[in-house]
């Protein structure tokens, strides 16, 4: 077979064939080479992990200032209401005073002694001070008298016929009622009156509907 025959023979075209398909092959890894290059690409994966830290430490200062908040309230309900129990106790000593004093007409102690009238004024002074102090712990005196009826703050223990004040006006306290910071400490018993005119706010609804 001579030179010629094997520069364009059969074997000629398949060694071409091989160098195109071989050419081909490198092109199209190179191709997939730099498409992975550019999926791949580290500062785009180090935006993507910043932006993830970015979102957490948002979430993180978010929680901690929801506990804060949360904290802060707890230490502030538990200082303001720690002495409940002890002042609603301490209330009913208040009432056993107030009843002593209640209990002394006032003909027997205008004509009282010296010692009688000392006895009272230190019962007295007993009952204001003892007030006084749970008024510097937050409790305070509920003024329900000439209020509006207000179940949240009172409990009605009777009616009291009356047309001159509007219905459902505290008229009378039997029992002062107390409060500590936003709480109730103890509902005021009072009677409401019965008959009167309907109070503006009530006369507002009846008109509306």
């Amino acid at each position: 077979m001579t030179e010629e025959t094997n520069k364009n023979g059969p074997d000629a075209a398949a060694t071409e064939a091989e160098a195109t398909a071989t050419t081909e092959e490198g092109q199209v890894a190179n191709e997939s080479e730099a498409g992975s290059a550019q999926e791949n690409d580290p500062i785009d994966a180090l935006k993507a992990e910043n932006a993830d830290l970015r979102d957490r430490f948002l979430r993180l200062a978010a929680e901690m200032d929801n506990l804060r908040r949360r904290t802060d309230r707890e230490i502030k309900d538990a200082k303001s209401y720690a002495v409940t129990g002890f002042a609603r106790d301490m209330l009913s000593v208040s009432d056993n005073l107030r009843r002593a004093i209640e209990t002394l007409p006032e003909e027997a102690r205008a004509a009282a002694d010296a010692t009688l009238t000392a006895l009272i004024e230190g019962v007295e002074m007993t009952e204001r001070g003892m007030l006084a102090t749970l008024e510097r712990h937050g409790v305070r005196r509920i003024e329900a008298e000439g209020q509006k009826f207000d179940p949240n703050f009172h409990q009605a223990m009777f009616e009291v016929p009356n047309p001159n004040v509007p219905n459902n006006t505290v008229v009378q306290v039997v029992q002062a009622g107390y409060a500590i910071g936003e709480r109730v400490l103890r509902p005021a018993m009072v009677g409401v009156a019965k008959g009167g005119p309907k109070s503006e706010a009530a006369a507002e609804d009846a008109a509306k509907a």
